[in-house]
C-alpha cells in the first residue's frame, strides 16, 4: 500500500521545515532510506527533499500504517530533537489513491510555494532515482512515480505553465530583487551552487537583460556550470562576494556566514538564500549595507493556493490516479494469465527443439511461438485493466478461470 507522510510548508511552519530538512540533510539520503527500510512492514521507500518539502513516499503492508507511521514520526522527531506530537502535527498522511493524487500533485508544480513552478518534477525525478538505483523501490513504487511523471508532462502540455510564464521560487526571488536593486540588468550576480535553481537563475537573469554573472561552487562544480551556461566561474569565494552586487545561494551546506562578508564600498548587498537547511547565517541581514531575501520572506509574497487547481489540471490527475489504480488491481490477473502461458510456451519451445532439423530451425520456431504469444496475451492483457477500471474484474477474472483455467487473485471491495 502506498503510503505518504508530507511536511511542507503548508503544513508546517518554517521553522520546523527547517530543522526536520537539516536533520535529514545531515546523513546521506540512501543512509535514510536503509534506516527507514529496515522496519519490518517497509519494503520499498523514497525520500522526497526540496527547498520547501520533506516527503516519504513508503510502500508498505497495508494492516500495519499506524505501526509504521508511529515509528517514521518518532524516528524523525528523535532526529530533530522535537516531541513527537510536534512533528505529527506539522506532517500530512496520505494513503493509497489520496497519495498518489499528491504526488501527481507535487510532480506537476501545483502545490508548490510559487504555484507551477517547473523545476519540481526534476526534483522528484532526481530523488526517485536515488531511491531506485540503491534498489530501494519497488514494484508499485516504480509505477507510481514514472506515472507522476509522465502526469507533469501531460498537465504542463495541456494547461500551460500556470500564471502564463515559467514559475519558480528563483523567479519569484528575483521579481523581489527587482525592489532592492536601483538597476537590475547592470548588476553583478554571483551565483552559489549549480543545481536546478542555478539553472533556473541563468535564464531567468538572461531574460532580464542581466549579462554580469558568476558562479562559485565550493564542489568544484563551477568550470563546467559555467561553461555550459554561458557565465564566468570563479575560484574563490571572498573576492566575489566583495565584488557581488547580488548573490543567489541554494547549496547542501552553509555558504555565507556574517564575517565572510566584507564592509561594502559599494552599493548595498542583496543575498537571496533559497536553501533549506538555510545556507546564509540570518544574522547576515543584520550587518551594513545587506539585505536578506530568504525562503520564508519569499513565501510570504508567493500566493499560496495548495490544491485548488484548474479543472484541466485536476481532470488529468484524477484519470492518471483511476489508470494507476486500475492496473494496480489488474496485476494479479495479468500476472497469472503470463504465467499460464509462460508455462505453455516453455513446453512448446522444448517440444519444438527436439524436432528440430538444426539450430536455427529451433531458433525461428522458438521466434515466431514467442511472437505469437505476446499477441495473444495482449488482448486479454488490456481487456483486464478495462475490467478493472469498469469495476468488472471478478467477472473477469471467473471469465477467465471458466475458459482457461487461470484465476488471478480475489478482488478487494
Amino acid at each position: 500500500m502506498l503510503l505518504a507522510l508530507s511536511m511542507t510548508h503548508a503544513t508546517a511552519g518554517f521553522a520546523t521545515l527547517e530543522s526536520a530538512t537539516a536533520a535529514v540533510s545531515g546523513m546521506l539520503v540512501p543512509e535514510v532510506l536503509k534506516r527507514t527500510l529496515a522496519h519490518d512492514h517497509i519494503d520499498g521507500a523514497v525520500l522526497l527533499t526540496t527547498c520547501n518539502r520533506l516527503e516519504a513516499y513508503l510502500d508498505i503492508h497495508p494492516d500495519r500504517e499506524r505501526d509504521v507511521t508511529t515509528a517514521v514520526l518518532g524516528a524523525l522527531a528523535a532526529r530533530v530533537g522535537e516531541p513527537v506530537e510536534t512533528i505529527r502535527d506539522a506532517v500530512a498522511v496520505r494513503r493509497r489513491d489520496e497519495a498518489a493524487t499528491h504526488l501527481f500533485t507535487v510532480t506537476s508544480g501545483l502545490d508548490s510555494l510559487v504555484r507551477g513552478e517547473g523545476e519540481i518534477a526534476g526534483q522528484v525525478r532526481r530523488d526517485y532515482d536515488l531511491a531506485r538505483e540503491a534498489g530501494h523501490t519497488t514494484p508499485d513504487l516504480d509505477a507510481v512515480f514514472q506515472r507522476a511523471q509522465r502526469v507533469s508532462r501531460e498537465v504542463r502540455s495541456a494547461a500551460g505553465p500556470v500564471g502564463g510564464g515559467e514559475a519558480s521560487v528563483t523567479q519569484l526571488a528575483l521579481e523581489l530583487a527587482s525592489g532592492h536593486v536601483e538597476d537590475l540588468r547592470s548588476a553583478q550576480v554571483l551565483l552559489i551552487g549549480t543545481g536546478a535553481h542555478a539553472r533556473t537563475a541563468v535564464v531567468a537573469l538572461a531574460g532580464r537583460g542581466v549579462r554580469d554573472v558568476a558562479v562559485y561552487s565550493a564542489a568544484g562544480r563551477a568550470e563546467r556550470f559555467a561553461l555550459r551556461h554561458g557565465v564566468r566561474a570563479v575560484p574563490d569565494l571572498g573576492p566575489a562576494l566583495a565584488e557581488a552586487d547580488i548573490v543567489l545561494t541554494c547549496t547542501s551546506r552553509t555558504a555565507i556566514a556574517a564575517s565572510d562578508l566584507p564592509d561594502r564600498t559599494r552599493g548595498r548587498l542583496l543575498v537571496i538564500d533559497l536553501g533549506l537547511p538555510r545556507n546564509v547565517d540570518p544574522h547576515v541581514a543584520d550587518l551594513p549595507g545587506v539585505d536578506l531575501l530568504d525562503l520564508d520572506t519569499i513565501g510570504k509574497h508567493a500566493q499560496v493556493p495548495g490544491l485548488r487547481t484548474d479543472e484541466v489540471s485536476a481532470t488529468l490527475i484524477h484519470d492518471a490516479v483511476a489508470d494507476l489504480s486500475a492496473d494496480q488491481d489488474a496485476a494479479a490477473t495479468v500476472v497469472a494469465l503470463r504465467r499460464h502461458v509462460g508455462d505453455i510456451l516453455d513446453a512448446e519451445i522444448m517440444r519444438a527443439r527436439r524436432r528440430a532439423q538444426d539450430v536455427e530451425e529451433a531458433d525461428r520456431t522458438e521466434a515466431a511461438l514467442r511472437h505469437l504469444a505476446g499477441v495473444l496475451q495482449h488482448g486479454p492483457t488490456i481487456r483486464a485493466r478495462q475490467a478493472a477500471a469498469q469495476g468488472t474484474l471478478a467477472e473477469f477474472d471467473s471469465a477467465l478461470d471458466r475458459v482457461l483455467g487461470v484465476r488471478g487473485a480475489p478482488v478487494t471491495p
